[in-house]
């Protein structure tokens, strides 16, 4: 999705930049603001996370609103709460997979399937987006921890590199 998006930004890599940040986050633009959710972010907040003047935010903001492509997707955009830290907290775990090649079809299908076999529950299960993230990852949080014998047969899922367990 990145690269179909990424053209409207092509003279102005700083602006993509910011497009790429509020992707990323499933940060929203809506009537010139920025929003969390529904709570708004600062330019200057934007600005600073990724090291940009706040006027290349506003320049983006602006940018995005003017083109009917852009505007529908990050109008659309909402943010995921992502429980892997929570997880060891609350004794569940966090299956962190790296994948041989994101792309492959079925990797999350065949992890959950051994898990699910196994008779634990998924509580959430997050996949990165191979156009946005240089070493995307499928973080699947069960509801109760993960047997070690487990490990074996998810490692040899379609798919999957390796795993870290959190």
């Amino acid at each position: 999705m990145w690269y179909s998006l990424s053209k409207y930004f092509g003279r102005y890599p700083s602006q993509g930049k910011v497009a790429r940040l509020l992707m990323t986050n499933g940060l929203r633009v809506k009537e010139g603001r920025i929003y969390s959710g529904e709570v708004e972010v600062g330019d200057v907040a934007v600005a600073r996370a990724i090291n940009v003047d706040r006027r290349i935010v506003r320049a983006a903001v602006e940018t995005i609103e003017s083109t009917e492509e852009l505007k529908r997707v990050f109008t659309a955009l909402r943010p995921t709460a992502m429980l892997k830290e929570v997880a060891p907290l609350m004794g569940w775990s966090c299956i962190e997979v790296i994948p041989t090649d994101a792309h492959v079809p079925g990797i999350i299908a065949d992890v959950t399937g051994v898990i699910a076999e196994a008779g634990i529950s998924v509580r959430q299960a997050l996949v990165d987006d191979p156009e946005l993230t240089d070493e995307p990852r499928l973080y699947v949080i069960t509801g109760s921890e993960v047997p070690p014998e487990l490990i074996p047969r998810i490692k040899i899922c379609r798919g999957v590199k390796s795993l870290i367990i959190h």
